[in-house]
C-alpha cells in the first residue's frame, strides 16, 4: 500500500515502515559518529520502542556494544492496516543490531503484568545470565494493576485550582486559551498508579529476587521539571505527583540494591516532541517556542543526543551532572537562563497570526510526523510498500 499520515488529535493512526527504519538508522548513525561509550554491556529496556527508551537502547547497543532486550507493547500490521510506529522502530533496531553482530531480543506485551516480567526474567537467565542496567521508559496512559486487577487511567490536570493559559492546535497553528479543571483525589491517585514508580520498583524487585542483576547494577527512569510556565499543568499537577512518587521509588530501589552496590537514578530530560508530550495542553506551544530559541543558540537536541549525554555525562561519568537531590540533569541547556529569558516575551506576544515568526511550529510538526516515520529524507513516500514487517521471535 501507499502509506500517508492520518491524524486524530495528537495521534497519528498510520506509520511508515521505511520511514521508521530511516529514523532509527539516523539515530544509529549519530551514536556511531560519537566517541564510544564506556557503558553497560547487558541491558534491559522497558518501553524500548519509541522516544527516550528507543534512543537509550540505540546508545547502549551502538555506543557501548551492549546486548539488549527490549520490552514494549506494540501492534503488528495486517494486510490492510499499518503497524504502530513502535513496532516498526523495534523491527528496524533488531535488524540493524543483528547485522552489527549485537545480541537483540524483544518481548511484546503489557510490561505492567507479572506475565511479562516472568517472561523477561526467563529470557535473561537463558541468554544473558545477568544484566547490568535497566532503562525504565514506560509512557502508558493506563495500567491494569497486576495484584488487584484494577484499571487505573492517568489524567493531565492541575491540582486544587483550575488553570487557564495559552495552547495550540499544532496541526492548524491556531493559538487559543484553554482552561483545565483540577483533578479529583481519585484521579490523582490513578495518575500516580500509572505514572509513578510502583511498577519500576516491581520490576527491579522481581529481577533482583530472580538473581539476574550484576554487581554494580544501575537503573534509570525519566522525568521532567521544566519552567514555571508549565508547572501548574506538569510539575505541580497530577503528572508532578507521579514524578514525586517516581523520585521516592528511586531512593527505595537504591536502598534495596545496596548489597550488590547498585543504584537507581532519575534523569531529568529536555522537553521534546513525543507522543506523550503532544497530549499535554500548553506543552506543544512551549516546545515550539523553545525549539526556536535553542536552535538559534545551537543548543537543540533530540532524544538520541539526550541519550548519549545520559550515558556519557551521567550514568557512566566519573563526575556526573547531578543536582542537589542526586538527579541527572540533561535538561541543563533548556533551563539555561539565556534560553528561558527568551520564552516569556514570546509567550506573552504569541498569537495565531504571529506563531510562525515567534516559534518553530514547523519544526514541532516535522518532529511529530517523524515519530511515525513520515518526512524522513531518502524515503519515497509515493512507492507501494508492504506494511507487514516481522520481528523474529516476537508474536
Amino acid at each position: 500500500m501507499i502509506i500517508k499520515p492520518k491524524t486524530r488529535g495528537f495521534i497519528c493512526t498510520t506509520a511508515h515502515p521505511e520511514g521508521c527504519a530511516q529514523n532509527v538508522q539516523e539515530q544509529i548513525n549519530y551514536i556511531k559518529g560519537k566517541v564510544p561509550l564506556e557503558g553497560p554491556k547487558k541491558v534491559l529496556v522497558i518501553g524500548a520502542s519509541t522516544g527516550y527508551g528507543l534512543a537509550s537502547r540505540i546508545a547502549a547497543a551502538f555506543g557501548s556494544g551492549a546486548a539488549t532486550i527490549g520490552v514494549f507493547f506494540e501492534k503488528p500490521a495486517s494486510e490492510t492496516k499499518t503497524a504502530s510506529a513502535g513496532w516498526y522502530n523495534a523491527a528496524a533496531f533488531d535488524r540493524k543490531a543483528k547485522e552489527a553482530g549485537l545480541y537483540s531480543q524483544n518481548i511484546n506485551g503489557d510490561a505492567f503484568s507479572d506475565e511479562i516480567k516472568d517472561k523477561t526474567i526467563q529470557l535473561i537467565k537463558k541468554d544473558l545470565g545477568k544484566i547490568d542496567m535497566v532503562v525504565y521508559s514506560l509512557a502508558s496512559p493506563r495500567r491494569i494493576h497486576p495484584k488487584t486487577g484494577v484499571t487505573h487511567n492517568s489524567v493531565i490536570k492541575p491540582i486544587s485550582n483550575p488553570f487557564t493559559n495559552k495552547t495550540i492546535d499544532f496541526h492548524s497553528g491556531v493559538v487559543s486559551e484553554v482552561t483545565i479543571q483540577p483533578a479529583s483525589e481519585d484521579e490523582i491517585k490513578d495518575t500516580v498508579a500509572v505514572m509513578g514508580g510502583e511498577d519500576w520498583e516491581m520490576w527491579i524487585q522481581a529481577l533482583k529476587s530472580a538473581g539476574v542483576l550484576e554487581s554494580g547494577f544501575k537503573t534509570v527512569a525519566f522525568s521532567y521539571i521544566g519552567p514555571e510556565l508549565t508547572h501548574a499543568i506538569y510539575t505541580n499537577g497530577t503528572i508532578g505527583k507521579a514524578k514525586e512518587h517516581l523520585d521516592n521509588s528511586s531512593k527505595a530501589i537504591t536502598a534495596q540494591l545496596k548489597d550488590i552496590d547498585g543504584k537507581a537514578y532519575i534523569s531529568v530530560n529536555k522537553a521534546l516532541v513525543t507522543q506523550a508530550s503532544s497530549a499535554i495542553p500548553i506543552v506543544p506551544l512551549y516546545i515550539s517556542i523553545l525549539y526556536k530559541i535553542m536552535k538559534e543558540k545551537g543548543l537543540h537536541e533530540g532524544c538520541i543526543e539526550q541519550a548519549y549525554r545520559l550515558f556519557a555525562e551521567g550514568l557512566y561519568s566519573d563526575s556526573p551532572t547531578l543536582d542537589d537531590s542526586g538527579k541527572i540533569r540533561i535538561d541543563d541547556w533548556e533551563m539555561r537562563s539565556d534560553v528561558q529569558e527568551g520564552i516569556k516575551p514570546a509567550w506573552e506576544q504569541i498569537t495565531t497570526e504571529n506563531v510562525n515568526s515567534l516559534s518553530d511550529l514547523e519544526g514541532y510538526r516535522s518532529d511529530f510526523f517523524k515519530l511515525f516515520g513520515f518526512g524522513l529524507k531518502g524515503v519515497d513516500y509515493e512507492s507501494d510498500v508492504n506494511p507487514v514487517v516481522e520481528i523474529p521471535g516476537v508474536e
